[in-house]
C-alpha cells in the first residue's frame, strides 16, 4: 500500500506541475539533475541512441525523466508528414521506473552523468522542463541534425545556464557523413540506403552536438564555471550488445546479385536494373525538392541514380540505336563526373559495385547497337 501511496503520489505531483504554469514546487537541496544517455539498438528508430533528461528529488518524492523524442503514430498523413519534414515531435514526461522498464525490455544499455550544477540552475531546468511541457513549445519539428532528442536537451541546458556552455569539443574534422557512417557497420543495406538518399548536407563538418553519444562525450569534456559540468559517467543500465547476424545482410550477397544480373546477358533483366536506378533517381530529385529536411537536398548521388536512365529506356523500346549509343554515352560520362567527385568521399566502396555494374550494362548496350551502324569515313 505505501508502494501505491508514493505513486499516486508522484503522478499527481507530475501532473500538476505539467499543467499547472508558473506553479512549480521548490526542489530540495537533495535534488539532482542528470544527462540519461540510452546506448543503440539493433532496430532502426535506435540505431542512434537516445538522450534525456532525469531529475530526481527524494525530499518531494520525485524522480521523473524529460524526454523530447515523443511522436505520435496516429497522426494524420503520418508517413508523408515524416517524409517532408514537418512531423511534430513533442517533450513528455516519464516515471523514471517506467523509462528504465523500455530499456530492460530492449536490453539497451543506459548511462547517467550526474550535472554539477548550483541548486538555483537545478530549479531553473525543473522550471523551464515544466514550462515547455505546459506549452506549445513542446512540439517542435524534427530535423535529422539541427533538431532531434540530443539538440533539444542541449539546447534547454544551454538556456538554463545562460550561455553557450555545451558544445561540440572534439570530431569537428568530420562530415556528419563521416560520424553516421559507423553506425550502419552491422547493417549493409541500411549503410547503403543512407549513403545514397543523403545529399551534400551531411558531407559539412559535424560541428553541432546532434547524436546521443557525442553529447556523452562531450560532457565529460566540458567545463563550468572553472569545474567539471558532470560527474564521470555511471552506467545504470549495463547489456552485452549483440550485433544482429544476417547471411544475407552484407556487401557479399550485393556484389553477387549485381554480378548474377550482369552474366545473365538479357535485355529484360538490363531493362529492369535500368528502370530501378532511373526511378530511384526521379525519386532522390523528387525528395530534394518536396521535403524539408535538408539532409536530402542536393543528392549528388543522381549522377549515378540518372532519370536520364528513363529516356534511355524509352530509346531502347523504340529501337532508336543512334538515340542509345548517345544517352549510353551521356550516362557513362555523368558516371565518370560522380566517380570523380566521389574520390574524397566516404561511402565511394560501397557505391563502387552499382558504378561497375551501371559502366558494364552501358557500355554493352552501347556495344550491341553500334555494331548495325555503318561508319562512313
Amino acid at each position: 500500500m505505501n508502494s501505491l501511496l508514493k505513486k499516486i503520489f508522484f503522478f499527481t505531483l507530475l501532473i500538476s506541475s505539467i499543467i499547472s504554469f508558473g506553479q512549480n514546487f521548490p526542489l530540495s537541496n537533495n535534488a539532482r539533475v542528470s544527462v540519461i544517455t540510452c546506448d543503440t539498438g539493433n532496430e532502426s528508430y535506435s540505431l542512434f541512441g537516445h538522450t534525456a533528461l532525469r531529475i530526481t528529488d527524494t525530499d518531494n518524492n520525485l524522480d521523473v525523466v524529460y524526454n523530447y523524442g515523443a511522436f505520435d503514430f496516429g497522426t494524420p498523413n503520418f508517413v508523408a508528414k515524416f517524409a517532408k519534414g514537418d512531423l511534430q515531435y513533442f517533450a513528455i514526461a516519464h516515471s523514471f521506473s517506467d523509462f528504465m522498464s523500455q530499456y530492460t525490455y530492449e536490453q539497451r544499455s543506459v548511462f547517467e552523468q550526474e550535472l554539477l550544477i548550483s541548486l538555483a540552475h537545478k530549479q531553473q531546468l525543473f522550471d523551464n522542463l515544466n514550462t515547455v511541457l505546459a506549452s506549445e513549445d513542446r512540439y517542435y519539428t524534427y530535423k535529422f541534425i539541427d533538431r532531434n532528442c540530443t539538440s533539444m536537451v542541449v539546447e534547454i541546458l544551454n538556456k538554463t545556464l545562460k550561455s553557450e556552455v555545451i558544445f561540440k569539443k572534439s570530431g569537428t574534422d568530420k562530415t556528419y557523413r563521416s560520424i553516421l557512417y559507423p553506425y550502419f557497420d552491422n547493417s549493409f543495406y541500411q549503410k547503403l540506403g543512407t549513403s545514397i538518399i543523403f545529399g551534400s548536407k551531411v558531407d559539412n563538418y559535424g560541428t553541432r552536438i546532434f547524436l546521443p553519444l557525442e553529447l556523452h562525450k562531450s560532457l565529460q569534456q566540458t567545463q563550468f564555471k572553472n569545474q567539471p559540468l558532470c560527474k564521470e559517467s555511471k552506467t545504470i543500465l549495463d547489456f552485452k550488445k549483440e550485433a544482429p547476424s544476417s547471411w544475407l545482410d552484407n556487401i557479399y550477397t550485393f556484389i553477387l546479385a549485381l554480378g548474377i544480373l550482369v552474366m545473365v546477358n538479357k535485355k529484360s533483366v538490363d531493362v529492369f536494373y535500368f528502370s530501378i536506378m532511373g526511378f530511384l533517381g526521379l525519386f532522390f530529385g523528387f525528395m530534394g525538392f518536396y521535403s524539408f529536411h535538408q539532409e536530402l537536398a542536393n543528392n549528388y548521388n543522381i549522377l549515378l541514380f540518372n532519370p536520364l536512365l528513363l529516356l534511355f529506356l524509352y530509346f531502347i523500346y523504340t529501337q532508336k540505336k543512334k538515340w542509345i549509343i548517345n544517352l549510353s554515352l551521356l550516362n557513362l560520362f555523368f558516371i565518370l563526373v560522380y566517380v570523380v567527385f566521389m574520390l574524397n568521399k566516404i561511402h565511394l566502396l560501397i557505391v563502387l559495385p552499382l558504378v561497375l555494374t551501371s559502366s558494364a550494362l552501358l557500355i554493352k548496350t552501347a556495344f550491341q547497337n553500334s555494331k548495325r551502324i555503318p561508319v562512313v569515313i
